[in-house]
């Protein structure tokens, strides 16, 4: 179901760029903004890995440094299907983790120190087999087609505002030949379209979470352990968040790293969230037992 709701985001969002593209800019201003976010998209694509690990100051560890943590990962792997990840432990009390790389060939998984503290093998079998399910689900680059076409729909929204700065009130409206109606709608679109993009990505975001759930219940064979890792790292979160973190980078981490995974606020806050309500991920994976064997 998820991977239906992925897909049918990612239409939506590619049939909004679309539209709004050729209104604003027409065929060509279309294509100059979808190559402009392209470009920096692809960067972030074969650099993410480098750059989100450099960011949190992750250490890659051999064998020998940390032999129970390499066996999870070569283990959960080769159960997946892929080539054996990088390991990394980021110097952070936060307890947390995450996943990146291109593709299952150049993926990396990395862990805090924190994790490492509060939580058992089982739990910490099920947190690694999530971000495994990540990087076999190609997740980096699903959510870097998310992000190019959000980017280019805001740099659409950004071309408009200039053109609205700079021809909206030439002497040809002055003198009342421009249609009001029509300039009203516009700005609207400008403020909207940006915001209604990003919201489809944030969704999208959030299924993979909830597909990655599953996954890894089925990559580890204990959906349980993972569950009651959710439930502590939510309440450790919240104790303890990661003041570092940057937030273009928080839906990379199995939580939140700044908290409020929690049932906070209302609907509309639930649209904001780059993860889907903790306990929501917990009552589904306590359901998914009963097919897990």
């Amino acid at each position: 179901m998820n991977q239906v709701k992925t897909l049918v985001l990612l239409t939506v969002l590619t049939l909004l760029f679309v539209w709004f593209g050729r209104l604003v800019g027409g065929q060509t201003g279309m294509i100059f903004a979808l190559v402009l976010a392209g470009l920096m998209n692809f960067l972030a694509y074969f650099y993410s890995d480098k750059i989100v690990l450099a960011m949190y100051r992750a250490r890659e560890v051999s064998k020998f440094e940390a032999p129970e943590l390499h066996e999870i990962v070569e283990r959960l792997a080769a159960r997946a299907g892929i080539p054996k990840p990088r390991v990394y432990i980021i110097p952070t009390q936060t307890p947390n983790a995450f996943a990146t790389g291109r593709n299952p060939n150049h993926a990396a998984v990395a862990v805090t120190e924190g994790i490492l503290q509060i939580l058992n093998r089982e739990e910490l079998e099920g947190v690694l087999a999530h971000e495994i399910a990540h990087v076999k689900h190609r997740d980096t680059l699903i959510m870097t087609v998310a992000a190019t076409i959000a980017g280019a729909i805001a740099v659409l929204a950004d071309f408009a505002r200039w053109f609205l700065w700079f021809g909206a009130f030439s002497s040809d409206d002055r003198e009342g030949n421009a249609n009001p109606l029509a300039l009203v709608g516009l700005i609207v679109m400008i403020i909207v379209l940006p915001i209604a993009a990003v919201l489809i990505q944030l969704a999208i975001s959030r299924a993979r979470e909830f597909l990655a759930d599953e996954g890894g219940a089925y990559i580890s064979g204990k959906p349980l352990a993972l569950a009651s890792a959710l439930a502590k790292l939510e309440k450790a979160v919240a104790y303890v968040p990661m003041e570092q973190a940057n937030p273009a980078t928080a839906h990379l981490f199995i939580v939140n790293p700044f908290g409020s995974g929690g049932r906070i606020g209302s609907w509309f806050v639930s649209l904001f969230r780059t993860h889907p309500l903790t306990e929501e991920r917990i009552a589904r994976l306590q359901a998914l037992a009963f097919r897990v064997h």
